[in-house]
């Protein structure tokens, strides 16, 4: 026996060049691709994959495998020829129609696409960040079911170093000693424009050690055997992460090896024919050496034979209350039963809709073992912070609080990766600062993530602050993300009736945009109402002269108009709209019940014109706000752009007359 795995050892440079052959082939059938990391990275996924790296091919998604990031997503050809060597369901057909369209192996990766994906990656920097989201969990989940040891193992490039986001996320895992998360840095010192030396010649050891991390290097990007060394000595630490800097030479055996030009741009088929003679491969396409596959097989099935099958008996064995809650975790369905939650109002009928969220907040997440989020420095504003719950440290891993500090982007990352860990997490700060968590969650809208924003100081009501924290065009933006829904509660009534909808979701992530002023509860409004998007708070006995529509803090303003217009002899229907894109979803009878077309409809918002365009055709029945707002008391501000009581009873008078 030890001489068979004696001569499989002597065998592994082919598989890494089996591995490269592949990942050429692809790209040169699909005309289009990133060989260089193919050629470059090669040897490090192979050490990773082969020797260290826990799966189960035949069941790829069993919940105690160690996950693997490809933060450098354009090396997607390089994962899959990976993927389809180790044993996945992944034909050569497969590979043949890499980034075809409705192909399992697309041009970046993606989750719930092609089996053994654990993340959707492609824009630089977000799967590193996402991999600490991971880290938590597992650290959590580690603490609490002992069952779960998981690593979470990262593969990235110089580009995704560069991104902002993967500094603030290295910051949180440094400071939350995350020691099961290991990152390989595909270290080549070449970007897409040429040399890293015009844009990116800090020292990056330097700066991961003093956010509180180990890291190693190794100097022959090419020796699998050191890599795997490397990733050995990384799993021994026990007190902090781990990035192992890995010097590789892009392009590794091509012409254009070293150079930017071999990084986003197919070989030529000569160049593919050479490179195949210096790694001693036949030069035929899509040729795979069963023996060499057979042989990669076998140093993972040492390791990883039937590991989803000894996970499922482990889990017959522990007590019976935490085997039912790790299922939940497990479970991809992660509705929440809000039957059971009583609401306390207060005695003056006055709440700011984020007091109501935090009293909904504190009502149902200390008892949903699956519910987990922070804030962006702004647990205090968002009214976001769980009592009695704990903070999540390293000290300390049972807590559900999860001090982010300013780092708002990394914090939409990090919320993905706890959702891709099964979890139902939130995350929160200010709704104008929302802009810095859009990339993330443009990927949580990807993945069909539940996550769960909620923002905070919604309107040009935030007053004081001014312009820079007044949100104008963040509601705007937020509604226009495919499979994301936003809810604009008025009041306590709709903010309950807004967590009940998201909550009764199975995926998909919502905001809630919450108003940081006390305004009244409502005996108008109506939870139950709002999981339709929109409903009628105030009609008229007879057809209404007009319909006015709005949302958020505005109703209360457009109620008080309604009310004085109609001792004027003018009956308007108002309409609140929590959420506008729930609304077009229903059905016509619904929407023509709610808003007739015989009759004339105005919408009241702080927010772009454009959001409305959908229900109104004409803009000078939009009272919205296309500009900037200014510092001021909230209700001069509110005078200052027309949304005060008089000047919107004059402006819907004069449209209706």
């Amino acid at each position: 026996m030890n001489n068979e795995i004696d001569e499989k050892e002597r065998d592994q440079g082919k598989i890494v060049n089996q591995i490269r052959s592949l990942g050429m082939d692809m790209i040169h059938e699909a005309n289009s691709g990133h060989p260089g990391i193919v050629l470059g990275a090669a040897p490090a996924i192979y050490a990773l994959f082969a020797h260290h790296l826990n799966f189960d091919p035949e069941d790829p998604n069993y919940f105690n495998r160690d996950r693997f990031v490809m933060s450098a997503g354009h090396g997607s050809a390089l994962l899959y020829a990976t993927l389809y060597m180790a044993g996945f369901d992944l034909s050569l057909e497969d590979l043949k129609a890499f980034r075809q369209l409705g192909s399992k192996t697309p041009g970046h990766p993606e989750v719930g696409v092609t089996p053994g994906v654990d993340c959707t990656t492609g824009p630089l920097g977000q799967g590193f960040a996402t991999a600490v989201g991971m880290a938590i969990a597992e650290a959590q989940l580690r603490e609490k079911y002992k069952i779960i040891d998981h690593y979470t193992y990262v593969l990235c490039g110089d580009g995704d170093l560069m991104e902002g986001i993967s500094y603030e996320a290295a910051s949180i895992a440094g400071n939350l000693k995350l020691n099961r998360l290991i990152v390989l840095y595909d270290s080549n010192n070449i970007c897409l424009d040429g040399p890293t030396k015009d844009s990116f010649t800090e020292n990056v050891a330097m700066r991961f050690i003093s956010q509180g991390w180990n890291v190693i290097s190794v100097e022959d990007g090419n020796a699998y055997e050191l890599i795997s060394k490397a990733i050995t000595q990384a799993k021994g630490v026990i007190d902090k992460p781990t990035l192992i800097e890995i010097k590789s030479t892009i392009g590794k055996y091509s012409e254009l090896e070293g150079t930017n030009k071999v990084h986003g741009s197919p070989l030529k088929e000569e160049d593919i024919t050479k490179i195949k003679e210096k790694m001693g491969l036949r030069d035929i396409f899509f040729q795979v050496s069963q023996q060499t596959m057979e042989d990669f097989r076998y140093f993972i099935g040492k390791r990883c034979d039937h590991l989803g099958e000894k996970f499922k008996e482990q889990l017959t064995k522990i007590p019976v209350p935490d085997k039912e809650e790790l299922e939940f975790f497990m479970n991809p369905n992660k509705k929440i039963d809000f039957k059971n939650y009583i609401y306390d109002a207060p005695e003056d009928k006055m709440e700011s809709p984020r007091d109501t969220s935090k009293k909904v907040l504190n009502g149902v997440v200390p008892n949903i073992p699956f519910m987990i989020g922070g804030a962006a420095d702004t647990f205090g504003p968002n009214k976001t912070y769980i009592e009695n719950v704990g903070n999540f440290t390293s000290e300390n891993p049972l807590g559900k609080n999860i001090y982010y500090g300013v780092r708002e982007h990394a914090m939409g990352a990090i919320t993905n990766g706890l959702a891709l860990s099964g979890y139902r997490p939130y995350c929160s700060t200010f709704l104008s600062f929302s802009d810095y968590l859009k990339p993330a969650m443009r990927m949580a809208c990807l993945m069909n993530l539940p996550n769960i924003y909620v923002y905070t100081h919604d309107s040009i009501s935030v007053g004081e602050d001014g312009p820079t924290h007044q949100p104008v065009e963040q509601l705007l933006g937020l509604r226009t993300l495919p499979n994301f829904e936003v809810f604009r509660p008025a009041d306590a009534n709709e903010v309950i009736g807004s967590y009940k909808a998201i909550f009764a979701k199975e995926g998909s992530p919502s905001a809630i945009l919450l108003s940081r002023n006390r305004l009244p509860i409502l005996e108008c409004t109506n939870s139950s109402e709002v999981e339709k998007g929109g409903y009628v708070v105030v009609d008229t006995m007879s057809k209404p002269d007009g319909i006015v529509i709005s949302s958020g803090e505005e109703l209360h303003t457009v109620l008080e108009v309604a009310k004085n217009l109609k001792t004027k002899g003018i009956n308007i229907r108002v309409v609140s709209m929590p959420n506008l894109n729930r609304f077009m979803m229903q059905d016509e009878e619904y929407k023509e019940l709610i808003l007739p077309v015989e009759v004339r409809k105005i919408a009241v918002e702080t927010s772009p014109r454009e959001s409305w365009n959908q229900l109104i055709f004409h803009d000078k029945y939009l009272i919205t706000l296309n500009e900037f707002g200014a510092s001021g008391k909230y209700k001069e501000v509110y005078e200052k752009y027309g949304f005060d009581a008089k000047t919107l009873e004059e402006k819907i008078e004069n449209l209706l007359k």
